[in-house]
């Protein structure tokens, strides 16, 4: 006789139950982005890195001792601004006698200069402290450079939620090559990438700040989601007026940031948009279209306007400066009547510049190192600032018994940007196909600095102009690592995907390694420099 055995024994034999399935989160829980547990830790490794970055910057930071490429404007321009606000001439001779320490040789008349004035002043800090010498113009490009490698450790950190993948994020600008050259040269493209790169962080925090305050509403309302309800007008959004400064400081350094201003605008509205459908605001979440879009209007355009205005003061508030005059020369202009002399003469002059950058002359202009953007990713064709050939032994360390090389490259680590070739086509299908936001800041970042660089393949461009999308390259990168690392619960699989990210963080160390003494102006022996031209599209 048999008995019949208890349920409990019956699902013992059977063998173990499947853990039931997580719950649901709530509106409230999807919205809300907490803050991370390890933010100490977090500031560590990126003052780490950070550091990293600053020390490989600043070794050496004066050599070569002379104005080297485009520094024979912007370093001039600088001191000039120094002494009078505004950009005068300089005689033909003018760099041999400044490194030689005389620099009474201006010009009286003002010089036609084609950027706006912040990041020359920001040149003109260093100099301030350290003089008009090879190390005080790149005080300025050194601190905005490093300062880069800190913002998008923070950056990614941020988006990605785990501090090891910012800090990877932030080693690997530090070791890229063109973004070790730009914060060395007295160049203005390294505030652009800065200041453009800040405005974009500020988005990203502003992001976080308004999912938040909607999960608040929520909360403090006692309610499970909006019910088809617009949610609440947050207009004063501190984030958001933090990038729109950001952005403004971006143009003051190059008109470029116009491009990354309109379409970090844009996508920063699709976040508030799809943020209020998630909180449960069904079709009126399309109304933030306007009701968002007004507000960030003028946290974005027109607080940017003013900022880069604000740019200008030191011209508007001088007498001789390029065109200075032209509203008190034409009182009857209707931007005179209206704006007054000033504000009259800077369009005008906003016009000459604009017509520079459109006209014949630059249009009809060649330049052997001319890279069509179409090549930038692949480093088709960096560019070289400085060569110095036959330099005898014992000349600025070289020791060697043959005569030595001196050059500075323009040009980014290569194994780390083919593999942001790789990454940023991951990250399109990433954000398109697997609608994870994160991959859409690399995307959206690298196309408005890349593309609208083919709309003027007939005059000459450079490759450096890159500068600016190689942070969002490597965020690309960053973000794929972590997708191969994976999350804390993947086990064996995260161990390998750990080796896999470090042995890729370490070539491309190495590769920069190699690249040091072309990107640093060290003396080398000619076979040395010939071997690290890989192509002849490099010499």
């Amino acid at each position: 006789m048999s008995v019949l055995a208890p349920p409990e024994d019956v699902a013992s034999q059977v063998g173990p139950t499947a853990p039931p399935p997580p719950p649901e989160k709530t509106t409230i829980e999807r919205l809300r982005v907490p803050p991370m547990a390890d933010r100490l830790t977090g500031w560590l490794v990126t003052i780490a890195v950070t550091a990293i970055a600053f020390v490989l910057r600043a070794v050496h930071l004066g050599r070569p001792n002379s104005l080297i490429f485009d520094e024979t404007y912007y370093a001039k321009d600088a001191y000039s601004l120094l002494r009078f606000g505004y950009e005068r001439s300089w005689p033909d001779d003018a760099n041999a006698k400044i490194i030689a320490g005389n620099l009474d040789v201006m010009k009286d008349s003002a010089a036609f200069i084609v950027h706006p004035q912040l990041g020359k002043w920001l040149i003109a800090f260093g100099e301030h402290f350290f003089g008009m010498t090879s190390v005080g113009c790149r005080i300025g490009p050194l601190i905005d450079g490093t300062l880069l490698v800190l913002v998008l450790t923070r950056l990614v950190r941020r988006v990605s939620r785990s501090t090891l993948i910012g800090g990877i994020a932030g080693l690997l600008l530090a070791f890229d090559g063109l973004a070790f050259v730009m914060s060395r040269v007295a160049l203005l493209d390294i505030f652009l990438a800065f200041f453009a790169l800040a405005a974009v962080a500020c988005l990203a925090a502003d992001r976080d700040w308004f999912r938040n305050r909607l999960a608040d509403h929520l909360e403090r309302n006692g309610l499970l989601d909006l019910g088809g309800r617009f949610g609440p007008a947050l207009i004063l959004r501190p984030w958001r007026i933090a990038a729109g400064l950001c952005f403004g400081l971006a143009l003051g350094s190059k008109w470029s940031a116009l491009y990354v201003l309109a379409a970090f605008a844009l996508l920063s509205l699709a976040w508030d948009v799809g943020a209020r459908r998630l909180a449960g605001a069904g079709v009126r979440s399309y109304t933030a279209i306007l009701r968002d879009g007004i507000p960030a209007f003028v946290s974005l355009v027109l607080l940017s306007a003013v900022v880069y205005l604000s740019t200008w003061f030191s011209w508007l508030a001088s007498t001789g400066g390029y065109d200075r005059d032209w509203g008190s020369k034409h009182p009857d202009a209707w931007t005179s009547r209206f704006l007054g002399d000033g504000l009259a003469s800077l369009i005008q002059y906003h016009k000459d510049i604009w017509g520079f950058h459109t006209g014949d002359y630059i249009n009809h202009a060649t330049h052997s190192y001319d890279a069509k953007p179409i090549g930038w990713l692949l480093v088709v064709r960096p560019l070289s600032m400085y060569y110095q050939g036959d330099l005898p032994a014992g000349t600025d360390g070289c020791t060697t018994g043959d005569k030595c090389v001196g050059a500075v490259l323009a040009i980014g680590t290569p194994v780390l940007w083919w593999a942001g070739v790789i990454a940023l086509i991951a990250a399109v299908i990433l954000w398109v196909g697997a609608r994870d936001w994160r991959f859409g800041i690399p995307v959206v970042g690298v196309l408005s600095v890349w593309l609208p660089w083919f709309s003027y393949d007939s005059r000459p461009v450079f490759y450096f102009y890159a500068i600016a999308l190689i942070p969002f390259t490597v965020m690309a990168v960053a973000l794929c690592l972590g997708k191969v690392i994976g999350d804390a619960r993947a086990g064996d699989r995260r161990l390998l995907g750990g080796v896999l990210a470090g042995a890729f963080v370490a070539l491309v160390a190495a590769n920069f390694a190699w690249l040091y003494p072309i990107l640093s102006g060290q003396p080398i022996t000619y076979a040395q420099w010939q071997a690290r031209m890989w192509f002849r599209s490099w010499i």
